[in-house]
């Protein structure tokens, strides 16, 4: 009979050491690599965090500037399209105010056509003028051409304008009665006294010119009555407005007086005049 061999224990003790030191072993696995993970998160957010957050602030900043940039480029194509707005506007009410002068003058003129209607007349534009603020001499576009000549009477506005001196085939001169030159046979048309009207380019500063030679014996003569070209003239038709008194002064020979008148032209500008294509003596013929 075969002798059994005797089987090999290991003491209960150190099966318990041994459990001992591995779940001390898986302890300090376990907390080792809790340890690194979170290590390495926090390095993560310590890093990676602000990084993102820069991204972001950096892509809100574009973002924002690009929109900013849209805006001001949509508000510089809505400017240039109201500039050119404001600039077509512009134009056409200037246009319509040009429009507005021209037959303002135009009405005026039909207006004196109509109170002179007895004399044939033609329209003609002022071209040119001498120096200075006054249309005291001017070019008008209408000449020989047109029938015009020299001493015939001009009128614009509310009255007598002057008288034509010089003529070419297609423009004439007009010497203005406010013409240092210019001597004019007048008549209060109130009382029907004779006087000399002469004009005054220093007088014409406060838009005045000179009359003298004024008999009124009855003293009836008085600042504001009108003045109109007599009919003892040489030159001019009878009844054109002249202008009004301004003031009067008693000469120092006691017999005449003399004075200012306001002028019912306005000299200082001027676009276009009526020309009376007749002339005073042809037409006292004609009348006789």
């Amino acid at each position: 009979m075969k002798q059994k061999r005797p089987r090999f224990t290991l003491p209960s003790n150190y099966i318990l050491l041994f459990l001992t030191i591995v779940s001390v072993v898986l302890m300090l696995v376990t907390f080792t690599t809790d340890l690194f993970n979170g290590v390495l998160a926090d390095v993560s957010g310590h890093v990676t965090v602000p990084f993102q957050r820069g991204i972001s602030v950096a892509g809100r900043y574009l973002s924002e500037r690009t929109e900013d940039l849209a805006t001001i480029r949509s508000l510089q194509e809505e400017n240039d399209t109201l500039r050119e707005q404001v600039d077509q506007l512009t134009i056409e009410n200037n246009t319509l105010m040009q429009e507005r002068y021209e037959l303002n003058n135009l009405r005026s003129l039909y207006q004196l056509d109509q109170e002179y209607s007895e004399y044939d007349k033609i329209g003609a534009r002022v071209i040119g003028k001498d120096g200075g603020n006054w249309f005291s001499s001017f070019i008008v576009d209408k000449g020989e051409n047109d029938g015009i000549a020299v001493n015939m009477n001009v009128i614009a506005g509310s009255g007598l304008v002057g008288t034509v001196t010089k003529v070419g085939d297609n423009w004439a001169r007009v010497t203005s009665i406010i013409d240092d030159s210019s001597n004019v046979s007048g008549m209060i048309l109130a009382t029907g006294d004779n006087l000399i009207v002469s004009g005054d380019l220093e007088l014409m500063d406060r838009n005045n010119i000179r009359f003298e030679k004024l008999i009124d014996s009855a003293d009836k003569v008085k600042e504001g009555d009108k003045i109109v070209t007599s009919n003892i003239s040489d030159i001019y038709f009878p009844g054109l407005l002249i202008g009004y008194i301004t003031s009067i002064d008693a000469d120092s020979n006691n017999l005449t007086h003399s004075g200012r008148l306001t002028p019912a032209v306005d000299f200082e500008h001027m676009d276009e005049v009526l020309i009376i294509t007749q002339l005073k003596d042809d037409y006292d013929e004609f009348e006789e």
